[in-house]
Order: C-alpha cells, then sequence, then structure tokens
C-alpha cells in the first residue's frame, strides 16, 4: 500500500541496530547516528536529500480514490465503525496511518533500515538496552502544539499496556519510555530483547498524551484521533468511504524521508462488499487505482471502452519483495484437525495445476514454503547449522524435519486425480476415520463436515472443485460467506473450520513472526495465529530468528521454522505471483525509478494535471 514507509516495519520486518558515526558529545558507552539499520551500515549518508526512487519535483494536486488492499491491526477490508485503529474493538478505518508521524521512517531500497522523522538522531547504549532519541523541535500536531518526549512515552507505553493484542505482543521487551525533557526520548528494552524491537518502536504512530486525555484509548470512536502526519480526515461515511486531506502547512514535509511523496491533495478510500461491484466502480472512474488480485478479471474482465480508448492504463510492476504466504489453514484447536494426516489429506483434495489452468489462466506459480522464492526457503535435507538447532527437540517434532521438506502434490491436472485421491484416503483410514457407506466419519465416529469461512465470494470458483474431491472422499463441506463484522469477531475468537489467509512476506523476519505461530499468541483473541500453532520447538525456533545477529544466523533459523511448518501440514498452500497486475485511469505521473523492495504504487506517484484534462477526468 501507499504508506508502506509507516508500515513496512510494523509487523513483519525484524532488525537489529547497526549504529554509525560516533557522537563526540556522547558519553563513550554510546553510539550515535541519523538511522537504524540491521545487518550492517546504512546505505545513505546523514545528509542526504531523498530516497533514490522518488521525484523531489513531483507536483501537487488532485484525488487519489481507491480501495483498502492491506490491514493491520483492528482494520477490515469490508467496513469500518471506528477512525482508531491501534485498538483492539472495532472495525477500523483504511489510511489513518497517514495521519500519524513516527520516530523514523522506513525505505523500500533497504529491507531494514530507517532513517530519521520525528527523531533527527539516536543515540544508542552499548548493551543495545536504551535507546535516546533526539526529536526535531519544529514537530507539530495538526493543532499547532508541538510533538514532545512526552507525547511519544505516553503513546509506546498505552500501546503496550491497552493497544491492539498484536502490538502489544511485540511489546513485550519493551521495559519502558520516558521523556528527559521536552525534546529527548529514552526507551529502555528488556534483557535478552528481541532483534527488531527498537524499529518496531520506531515506527510506532505518535500520539498526542493531552487529546487522549479522558478518553478512553482501547474503546471505539468516530472521532479522528489528533495525529502529526502528512494527511488530516477530511470527510468520512461510516462504512461507505473515508476521505483525507494533505495537511497544507505540514510540518515535516522537506524532510529527506518525505520529499517526493505525500503528493495527493486527497485520497479517498472507498468500501465495497463484493470484488465484482468494486470493479465496476472502477470502470466507471469512481476510483482511478485499482489493484487486480483475480486472474481472471485480469485476463477477461478488462475488455471495456475505457481500456480500448487509452483512458485506463494496465501495467504490470515486479513486486520486487519478498513473497508472501496464502493458503486455506486449519483450525488446529477442533479435534478434526488434530490429526496431520488429515491435514495432509486435504492437500492431495485440492488440484492446483487443474484450478490455475481452467480459472486462474495459468498465470500463478504453487507456493510450496513460508518463505517462497529466497534463500530462507528450506530445500533437501538440513545442513550441519540447520541440525544443530533441530537435534534438541529429536522425538518431540515430526522424523520428517530431518529429512527433505514436505512439498504439496503435483495432480495430472484432471481435477480429480485418481492417484491423489487415493493417497488421501489411505491419511484419513491410517488417521482412524471409518468409511459409513459414502460418507467419512471421524475417529470419535461424528460425520466428518467442515466449512470453508470467508467474507467474500472471490474465491468460491477456486474452492468449489477442492470441496468436489473432498465430497468424493466422504468429506461434507460448505462455503459460508458471512458479513465483514461477523468475519473478524469470528476469526479474533478463533470461531471456524477453514479460513483463507493472505499475509505479506518479509526480507527479514523477526519479532513479529511471533503473532502468527507462538504459543502464546494461539491463546490470544485477535492474534494472527489462526491455525493454532503451539510447538516448543517452533517457538524457540521464532525467538531465534527474532535475536538473530547476523543474516547467516536469520537464515539458517528461517530455513527450520520452515522445515517445522512444512511439517506440520497447517495449511494447504495455494498460489503465488511475483508482479503486482494494475490499472489505474490515465491521470497519473510516476519515477522512471523504481524501489528495489517494492513496485512503490501509489505512493510515490502525483497527479497529473494534463493527462486528466486531456481524457476528461475530474480532479
Amino acid at each position: 500500500m501507499m504508506f508502506s514507509r509507516r508500515t513496512a516495519l510494523k509487523i513483519a520486518a525484524a532488525s537489529t541496530g547497526g549504529l554509525l558515526l560516533p557522537a563526540a558529545s556522547a558519553a563513550r558507552e554510546e553510539v550515535e547516528s541519523h538511522g537504524l539499520s540491521t545487518f550492517g551500515e546504512l546505505a545513505l549518508p546523514p545528509d542526504f536529500k531523498h530516497f533514490r526512487y522518488v521525484n523531489p519535483d513531483a507536483p501537487k494536486g488532485g484525488t487519489l480514490r481507491l480501495q483498502i488492499k492491506s490491514t493491520s491491526g483492528n482494520q477490515n477490508f469490508e467496513t469500518f465503525d471506528t477512525l482508531h485503529i491501534y485498538a483492539f474493538r472495532g472495525d477500523g478505518a483504511a489510511g489513518m496511518d497517514a495521519t500519524f508521524d513516527t520516530l523514523m521512517a522506513g525505505t523500500a531500497d533497504e529491507p531494514n533500515s530507517m532513517y530519521g522523522l520525528v527523531a533527527q538522531s539516536v543515540r544508542v547504549s552499548s548493551d543495545k538496552l536504551t535507546y535516546r532519541f533526539l526529536l526535531r523541535p519544529e514537530a507539530r500536531f495538526h493543532d499547532g502544539s508541538p510533538v514532545r518526549a512526552q507525547d511519544c512515552a505516553f503513546s509506546f507505553n498505552i500501546m503496550k499496556e491497552k493497544g491492539h493484542p498484536l502490538y502489544r505482543t511485540l511489546l513485550r521487551d519493551l521495559a519502558g519510555a520516558e521523556a528527559a525533557g521536552d525534546n529527548e526520548l529514552i526507551v529502555r528494552f528488556a534483557p535478552g530483547r528481541g532483534r527488531d524491537i527498537h524499529l518496531f518502536v520506531a515506527s510506532l504512530p505518535i500520539f498526542s498524551q493531552a487529546w487522549w486525555k479522558g478518553r478512553d484509548f482501547e474503546g471505539a470512536m468516530l472521532e479522528a484521533p489528533l495525529g502529526s502526519g502528512p494527511y488530516r480526515v477530511s470527510r468520512f461515511e461510516q462504512g461507505r468511504f473515508i476521505e483525507f486531506e494533505r495537511v497544507a502547512n505540514y510540518w515535516g514535509a522537506a524532510l529527506p524521508v518525505n520529499v517526493g511523496q505525500n503528493n495527493f491533495d486527497r485520497i479517498r478510500y472507498d468500501y465495497f462488499r463484493e470484488r465484482q461491484i468494486a470493479f465496476e466502480a472502477f470502470k466507471s472512474g469512481q476510483m482511478n487505482f485499482h489493484e487486480e488480485y483475480t486472474a481472471r478479471f485480469w485476463a477477461t474482465g478488462y475488455d471495456f471502452p475505457a481500456v480500448r480508448n487509452g483512458r485506463v492504463q494496465r501495467i504490470e510492476l515486479p513486486s520486487g519483495g519478498a513473497v508472501g504466504t496464502q493458503g486455506w489453514v486449519f483450525n488446529t484447536r477442533r479435534s478434526k484437525f488434530a490429526d496431520p494426516r488429515i491435514r495432509e489429506a486435504f492437500s492431495h483434495a485440492f488440484d492446483f495445476e487443474w484450478t490455475n489452468r481452467n480459472i486462474m489462466y495459468s498465470t500463478y506459480r504453487r507456493l510450496t514454503s513460508y518463505f517462497e522464492n529466497s534463500d530462507m526457503k528450506a530445500d533437501g535435507k538440513p545442513g550441519p547449522e540447520e541440525l544443530a538447532l533441530l537435534e534438541p527437540f529429536r522425538g518431540k517434532i515430526p522424523d520428517e524435519a530431518f529429512a527433505d521438506p514436505w512439498v504439496p502434490p503435483a495432480s495430472d491436472g484432471s481435477g480429480s486425480d485418481r492417484a491423489m485421491l487415493r493417497r488421501a484416503n489411505e491419511l484419513l483410514m491410517a488417521a482412524g476415520c471409518k468409511r459409513d457407506g459414502a460418507r467419512l466419519r471421524l475417529p470419535d465416529g461424528a460425520p466428518f463436515e467442515v466449512e470453508f469461512l470467508d467474507s467474500s465470494g472471490a474465491l468460491r470458483p477456486h474452492t468449489e472443485p477442492f470441496q468436489a474431491n473432498l465430497r468424493r472422499l466422504g468429506i461434507e463441506s460448505t462455503f459460508r460467506q458471512v458479513d465483514a463484522a461477523q468475519y473478524k469477531r469470528r476469526l479474533d475468537a478463533f470461531d471456524f473450520d477453514i479460513v483463507t489467509t493472505a499475509m505479506g512476506g518479509s526480507l527479514t523476519p523477526g519479532e513479529g513472526l511471533r503473532n502468527i505461530y507462538s504459543s502464546q499468541a494461539a491463546k490470544t483473541p485477535g492474534s494472527r495465529n489462526l491455525v493454532g500453532v503451539a510447538s516448543e520447538a517452533i517457538d524457540a525456533i521464532v525467538d531465534r530468528i527474532a535475536r538473530a545477529q547476523t543474516r547467516e544466523e536469520l537464515t539458517i533459523a528461517a530455513r527450520v521454522l520452515d522445515r517445522l511448518l512444512r511439517a506440520g501440514r497447517y495449511w494447504v498452500p495455494m498460489w503465488y505471483k511475483d508482479r503486482a497486475l494494475i490499472a489505474h485511469w490515465d491521470v497519473f505521473g510516476r519515477p522512471e525509478t523504481t524501489p528495489k523492495y517494492g513496485n512503490g504504487a501509489p505512493g510515490i506517484w502525483w497527479w497529473d494535471a494534463d493527462k486528466a484534462r486531456k481524457i476528461g477526468y475530474p480532479g
């Protein structure tokens, strides 16, 4: 999404401080830097003018109209009823992160580096447990009041105490934050802290302590919290749209991390319950930017007049970043999915080859790993370094973890491969299931019935052939589509059989993995551990990843985690594509340079008034 400089490090990325430039005025045990990096030096010097991939002379103007495509905190793809996205309650509105500034900002040219925003520099103790952020005195909230160290300390402490469970989990190693004057913030971390916790803190929103006085931080609200970012809420209609306006006197507009960005005068997010309705809105011009995720639409849905006459452009941009994970995941808290042999049987009922050819126009590749298309993907038998991490758990983890990693079966492309279905039946019988005529019963005698839960019908065509094969095995299944609010409630409460998950990848995974795979997260309502993974070995390896001090350590540990997760058969992996499919009305300009780890769309684009006039599109 467009504000990746604020969000890229929040959930998935992981880093540790590789600091530069000893400060003559600092104590000998401290090092001062204009930024933070993970495994080496920062790529940009203290006097850099702007990021390489932006147009520093990009004009300001126009309205970007789009649909929310990624979420964090309590956000929902299909509706919203609160403007407070950092609490557990409610469905948060899109785009609210753009109203808040952070201590530092990420760059799409470095996967794990940050540079000063509200903080002009940082001093770090030799044990990396104390960080002193020196704030810019010119930083201001939208009401003109200064952004002080007291506001930062309030923000980080209250996020740890009362924020969304996702944030509270990631802040477990934050010992506390305090002000040492208006412009000096001291952040302390617990011994044994996670490698990336300081970067996570540096990317958190800064709230106004005065504004929140007397307000319930844990509650939902339709009043926009006071921020200091480049945009503010202008107007909205609950559940239908929210519009932001660029802050004309934004205090940080000229900072190097902001130059060439935040170019639109207005940004509007529209909400739709169905993808097809959203697509019709794009075709009519109600939205002017659309990233396509459905191969069928991309192949067949763009033969309309605005495409034929060139008013709508279609482009494919390399994603540059890590491949995300997407698949049908099992709720292993339910007894029917407790046995991994039953979970594996489902993988033999899904015919990817047929689905890719007949539904997705052969445009996708099969996911096999949790770290697909990277050197963190496990391959072959584990080497000596991986074995050293696995051996302490021998006998407690599947023997397969010490062999070649599991890959999902490839079919003959018929849609109902007899050999795959036969293997699925063998696995079900070995797990204790029994035949009752055409029906299959679980080991406890109950009929084997499952529900695919979703809030959208977009994947129904892909799921129905899967369900047909399950029916051939004697497993009855339903595809239940519920409204967005009910869907979120059920996921937060882990009240489902099977759901689809799609999570962004990271080139430097770390602390965020605790929210997805840790035993603690499995017990925490609202966490991303939908599967219910609860494994001593996985906990240990996730911790190892979070604390890795070199890229090599990280890579080895990630390969081990990949082996363990694949051996657990926690999902039926889907597919991936390493290019973004983007359609847009021809009203934008964009830089010639593409970021190394992203496509920049539409965050570094700008409104081209001449193009808009030429095609008659209102700005």
